[in-house]
């Protein structure tokens, strides 16, 4: 496991430099992406949804607040729409991270990790519990961006990845943006509430996880 917990630091770390830079720049601060969606509000509803597909896809590349976005696409454009344009910004980030690591990650994992057997342990290991991994990885930022470019680079079956996916991401799309749907500016509460909520469970699925794998390990 250290050396699967080796990579996702590293791979980790770089996502983090992309948050940072975003914040020491004042580039897509959440008040700029409010001020966005105020002014495609007066445009039109297919902007808008234009930019929450494109702001959740570039969180692949530079760290983005999915949470906050998911929450105003729901406020901004209603609970249905807004799910929508989230689930397909989500999708897209996971599969091009998945493809891109897939063509490209033996190289960078090959630089990563010198040894051979400490390649096939973390290939191993993330083989082992990547599904479960990725389903629990929007407990904190920059975990899924992570764990997707991991399925690529171990060469998780597609189908597989796919599914793992899809099932962390629409459950959450679907809470978050209802929660933003019905909050307002006045009324905050359903959208905090529901986000506290939403990490508290999955802080807990990870509790679990860890808790059986320490077991199993020790059988």
């Amino acid at each position: 496991m250290k050396h699967l917990i080796k990579i996702i630091l590293i791979i980790a770390s770089f996502f983090a430099l992309t948050f940072i830079l975003v914040k020491i720049t004042g580039v897509l601060s959440v008040e700029q992406i409010k001020a966005w969606f105020l002014q495609a509000k007066e445009l039109s509803p297919y902007y808008m949804g234009g930019i929450v597909v494109l702001l959740l896809f570039s969180d692949l590349f530079i760290a983005i607040p999915t949470l906050t976005v998911i929450t105003l696409s729901g406020y901004f454009l209603g609970f249905q729409y807004g799910a929508i344009s989230s689930l397909i910004g989500l999708t897209l980030s996971g599969l091009t991270g998945y493809g891109l690591s897939n063509a490209f990650g033996e190289k960078i994992f090959k630089f990563l990790l010198k040894k051979e057997e400490a390649r096939k342990e973390a290939k191993q290991t993330f083989i082992q519990h990547g599904f479960i991994m990725i389903l629990l990885s929007r407990a904190m930022p920059i975990l899924p961006e992570v764990t997707a470019c991991l399925a690529g680079m171990t060469n998780m079956k597609f189908a597989k990845f796919v599914s793992s996916w899809l099932l962390s991401s629409v459950p959450y799309v679907i809470i978050i943006s209802y929660a933003g749907s019905v909050s307002s500016l006045e009324n905050p509460k359903p959208a905090i509430y529901t986000a506290i909520g939403v990490s508290a469970t999955l802080w807990l699925g990870w509790y679990l996880f860890n808790k059986k794998r320490k077991k199993s390990v020790a059988i």
